[in-house]
C-alpha cells in the first residue's frame, strides 16, 4: 500500500515539475473571474461607505433621587430631581446631496440631541424632518451640501439568493463603517416586531451580519444601490445569528417623499376590514384552488373599495399581480402606495375570479382602513344561560358536539357583552373545546355565528340543522361568518 501511495505522489510531483509554467498560466486564467468579482465587491464598498453615517443620540432623562437620611433631619423624603444623559448609537444613510439622511425611528426616538459622524471624520448636528413610527422610518437633515449620497434601487426587483452588503456601525463607534456580505434569504417577512403599535412590516431577510448599532444602515445590492434600511435581528443571544431584517427601500422612499413633500406621512386607503386569512381549510370551504388570499370582512361605505364594487366575503388573492398570502402583506402594500394611484386587485367571488381596479384615497387618522385584527379572540368564556343544545335533534346535536361547540341563544345581556346590535341575528358560541378543529381554526367563546356557509342562523336549533345538512351533502369544510366584539370575521372549519 505504501509503494502505491508513493508512486502516485511521485508521478504527481513529476507532472507538477514538467508543467509548472503551464499550471501557473492556467491558474491565473481560472482566478481571473474570482479577482474580478472581488474587485467588484471592493468597488461597491468604496462607493457605499462614504454615504453611510454613524448616528449618535443623547436623551436627557429626569429622575428623583431619594435621600435616605432626610427623615432624620425633618426634611421631606421625596428626594431631589436630577438629570442624566442616556446615549445611543445607530446608523444612517445619506440619500441626497442636500443633507437628507434616512434612518430608523427607533434610533432617534425621544432623542434631545442627534450627532452625525461622516466617513471623512466630520461631525454635524442633525434635525428631525419627520418620522413614521409605524414603518420605523425617520428622515433627518444636516445643514451641509455636497455630501456623497447613495443611489436608490428598486426593492421590488430584489431576488431571494441575490448577494447584498450590509454597511453600518455595529456595537461601538470604533467599528463604524463595517461592511458584511450575505444574500437575501427571504422577502415579505412579517415578524410581529412592533409591540405598541400596529406597524407595517414587509421585511427583506438577509444573512449578512447585522448587530446592534447597524439599525438605520444600508443594505446594498451588487449594483451599489440602496435596497433596504437595516432594522432588526432575530437572535437568542442579542448578536448576529444570520437572521437580519431590512425595510425595503420602496417602502422607506414612499414615507420619506411624503414627509419631505407634505410634512407628514400620507398613506393609501382602501376601505375594508380583515375577515380572515385563507388557509387550506378556508380554501376548501370557499372552493378555491390555492390556499392564499384574504377574505373581506366589511366594506367602508363610500370608500374606495365600495366605489369599485368590492363586497364583504370577496377574497382578494392578488394585488398588481403580486399574490396575497396574508392580511399584513395587503395592509402594508396599501399603506405604501400613494393616494390617487389606481391598483388592480384579483378577487374571487362565488367561485369566479375577476379583476377590480381601485383608486386609493388618503387615509385620515380617524379612518380605520387597515385595522389589524386584535388577536384570535378572547379567552374568557361567555357563560350565558338558557343553553338550548338539548332541543336539537340527536343527529344535529352530535354534529355540534363533534365540532366541540356549545351554542346559546342571544339574550339582551349577552348581546351587550358580545357588542352585537339588536339588528344582528345569530347564535352565541358559549364554549369551544380547546382540542377541537374549531378552536384550532380560531373560533372562540363569545363569538356570534351569523351565517354558516352563507345560510343565516338565529338559534342553536337552526345552526344544528344547517350543519347537519352540510355534513350530509358531503361538504369537507364550512365557512362561518361571525361577529367578534363589533368586528366581522370569517372562519373555516373542517368537518
Amino acid at each position: 500500500m505504501f509503494k502505491k501511495i508513493f508512486f502516485i505522489l511521485s508521478i504527481s510531483a513529476a507532472g507538477f515539475a514538467l508543467s509548472a509554467g503551464t499550471a501557473t498560466a492556467q491558474s491565473s486564467l481560472r482566478n481571473a473571474p474570482l479577482a474580478s468579482f472581488n474587485n467588484a465587491i471592493v468597488d461597491i464598498a468604496d462607493q457605499t461607505n462614504p454615504t453611510v453615517v454613524t448616528v449618535r443620540t443623547a436623551q436627557t432623562v429626569r429622575y428623583r433621587q431619594m435621600d435616605p437620611f432626610a427623615m432624620f433631619f425633618g426634611e421631606p423624603g421625596n428626594g431631589q430631581v436630577r438629570e442624566r444623559v442616556r446615549r445611543g448609537l445607530g446608523s444612517g444613510v445619506i440619500v441626497s446631496d442636500q443633507g437628507v439622511i434616512l434612518t430608523n425611528y427607533h434610533v432617534i426616538e425621544d432623542a434631545t440631541e442627534i450627532i452625525i459622524d461622516t466617513y471623512d471624520g466630520n461631525e454635524y448636528t442633525a434635525e428631525v424632518v419627520g418620522t413614521d413610527p409605524m414603518m420605523d422610518i425617520a428622515v433627518l437633515r444636516v445643514d451641509v451640501e455636497g455630501l456623497p449620497s447613495i443611489r436608490l434601487g428598486d426593492s421590488d426587483d430584489a431576488r431571494v439568493g441575490e448577494l447584498v452588503l450590509a454597511v453600518g456601525s455595529p456595537l461601538d463607534e470604533s467599528l463604524a463603517h463595517s461592511v458584511s456580505m450575505g444574500i437575501i434569504s427571504a422577502k415579505g417577512r412579517s415578524i410581529g416586531i412592533y409591540e405598541n403599535v400596529a406597524g407595517y412590516e414587509n421585511f427583506i431577510q438577509t444573512d449578512a451580519a447585522i448587530n446592534p448599532g447597524n439599525s438605520g444602515g444600508a443594505l446594498v445590492n451588487m449594483d451599489g444601490e440602496l435596497i433596504g434600511i437595516n432594522s432588526a435581528i432575530a437572535s437568542r443571544s442579542g448578536g448576529n445569528q444570520g437572521i437580519g431584517f431590512a425595510i425595503p427601500i420602496n417602502m422607506a422612499r414612499q414615507a420619506m417623499e411624503s414627509i419631505l413633500r407634505e410634512g407628514r406621512v400620507v398613506r393609501g386607503y382602501l376601505g375594508i376590514t380583515w375577515g380572515g386569512d385563507v388557509d387550506q381549510t378556508m380554501a376548501r370551504a370557499l372552493k378555491l384552488n390555492q390556499p392564499n388570499g384574504i377574505i373581506i370582512g366589511s366594506v367602508q361605505r363610500g370608500g374606495p373599495a365600495d366605489k369599485a364594487g368590492l363586497e364583504s366575503e370577496d377574497v382578494i388573492v392578488a394585488i398588481d399581480n403580486e399574490p396575497i398570502r396574508e392580511w399584513a402583506q395587503l395592509r402594508t402594500k396599501i399603506a405604501s402606495t400613494p393616494p390617487g394611484k389606481t391598483i388592480q386587485l384579483k378577487v374571487v367571488r362565488d367561485g369566479r375570479e375577476r379583476e377590480v381596479r381601485v383608486t386609493l384615497e388618503a387615509l385620515d387618522s380617524d379612518q380605520v382602513a387597515s385595522a389589524a385584527p386584535d388577536g384570535r379572540g378572547s379567552s374568557d368564556d361567555a357563560d350565558g344561560t338558557g343553553d338550548r343544545d338539548a332541543a336539537l335533534d340527536a343527529e344535529a346535536r352530535a354534529i355540534v358536539e363533534e365540532l366541540g361547540l356549545t351554542l346559546t341563544d342571544l339574550t339582551e345581556e349577552l348581546r351587550a357583552r358580545a357588542r352585537v346590535g339588536e339588528d344582528v341575528e345569530g347564535v352565541l358560541v358559549s364554549s369551544v373545546t380547546e382540542t377541537s378543529k374549531a378552536y384550532r381554526q380560531g373560533l372562540r367563546p363569545g363569538d356570534v355565528i351569523t351565517q354558516i356557509q352563507g345560510e343565516a342562523v338565529n338559534s342553536p336549533e337552526t345552526a344544528g340543522r344547517v350543519l347537519l345538512s352540510l355534513n350530509q351533502r358531503g361538504e369537507e369544510a364550512i365557512l362561518l361568518r361571525i361577529q367578534r366584539q363589533g368586528q366581522r370575521l370569517f372562519i373555516a372549519i373542517d368537518f
